[in-house]
């Protein structure tokens, strides 16, 4: 990361100048804890869930999802944001990361390169471009995250290059990164991903995105492509329904020779109607479908091809806390999990109930 962050940090002062403007300076400190609840009626001896979900993961226990403090700094041609978290999710989503690296939730600088024009460069670690889910839960239309959300990056570090329009409605990117959520490189990796963004908002209303990663996550002797891409859509159909769409396909180098290349591809849809303003109901359907085991392995047959329904409740108790619960099943082509009795099965249910706090 030192490689790609040293140009920006050698030529910010170009660009922003000898001093900020102190008067347009504005700190922020925030907030945010989500605690919750899950019975995996499959009862995991060791607690928890299948390997393939990284967020509510943990099964009959009282835990924290996810809970952080941030700070973030913000001037005409300056931002910065620092937030240090903890909970499950930072123990499941940053297993791979060394230390102290594992509690950085966001860690970023950027500098604005013309004072008239929103052409920015940032560096440092940062949540994912891809998708429209992440790891706070509040921000999202389902309690539980998806499987393409839960195996697909939820933070990146790096470098990107940002442009929005003057009248708000496209955002462009290009990134550099370290890998596929990746804040260091993996062992025996030399190369450098990238990536890049498209959103464009017609109106308030629609939300168009196509986001693609492209890199390898593997050590430079395996020498395996990945090229990724996710697409959503995001409907307000009315003040109280709202539709999302959602795409992930991806295709890594096949490891044998002459056996081409593998792919991965998950669809999803989440539809979310509002009673009121303190009441709403999500249910969602998506399908994974890994049969090389690229990303989910299983060892079986068929691979990972699997099929989840969830519903989910949404009370809105104070403005700044959100009570949820929500069932989920899924259903796989294969005998994927296990049930209470330690046998292989192709279904799993879950129960979840969660209750976010911000500031």
């Amino acid at each position: 990361m030192n490689k790609i962050l040293f140009p920006l940090i050698f030529f910010a002062p170009l660009f922003v100048g000898a001093q900020i403007d102190t008067s347009t300076l504005s700190f922020t400190f925030s907030g945010y804890a989500e605690p919750y609840y899950g019975y995996d009626f499959g009862q995991p001896e060791s607690g928890n869930r299948p390997g393939f979900v990284y967020s509510h993961n943990r099964h009959n226990e009282f835990s924290l999802n996810i809970t952080y403090l941030k700070g973030s700094v913000n001037a005409q041609r300056f931002r910065g944001n620092l937030a240090l978290m903890a909970g499950t999710y930072a123990n499941a989503n940053r297993a791979a990361e060394h230390g102290s690296l594992q509690n950085l939730y966001e860690a970023n600088a950027g500098v604005k390169l013309f004072k008239k024009s929103e052409l920015w460069i940032d560096g440092g670690i940062f949540s994912s471009h891809i998708g429209f889910e992440s790891a706070v839960g509040k921000d999202c239309w389902t309690l539980t995250r998806s499987i393409l959300a839960d195996n697909s990056p939820y933070y990146e570090s790096g470098a990107k290059l940002s442009y929005t329009t003057p009248d708000g409605k496209w955002f462009l990117s290009a990134l550099a990164l370290n890998g596929w959520q990746r804040i260091q490189r993996p062992t025996g990796n030399s190369t450098v991903a990238g990536g890049w963004q498209i959103q464009f908002k017609p109106s308030g209303k629609v939300t168009l995105n196509s986001s693609s990663f492209f890199g390898s996550d593997k050590p430079d002797s395996l020498s395996l492509g990945r090229i990724f891409h996710n697409f959503y859509g995001i409907f307000q159909v009315s003040d109280k329904f709202g539709l999302t769409l959602g795409l992930d396909t991806g295709w890594e180098e096949n490891p044998r020779e002459g056996e081409g290349q593998n792919f991965w591809y998950s669809p999803v849809v989440i539809a979310r109607y509002a009673f009121n303003d303190r009441v709403a109901l999500a249910v969602r359907s998506e399908y994974y479908s890994d049969e090389n085991g690229v990303i989910i392995t299983t060892g079986t047959e068929n691979g990972f091809k699997t099929m989840g329904f969830s519903a989910n409740l949404d009370v809105q108790v104070h403005r700044n806390t959100l009570w949820r619960i929500e069932g989920k099943l899924f259903s796989s082509e294969d005998d994927v999990f296990l049930d209470a009795d330690g046998d292989a099965t192709n279904t799993n249910a879950v129960v979840t109930t969660s209750l976010a706090v911000w500031f």
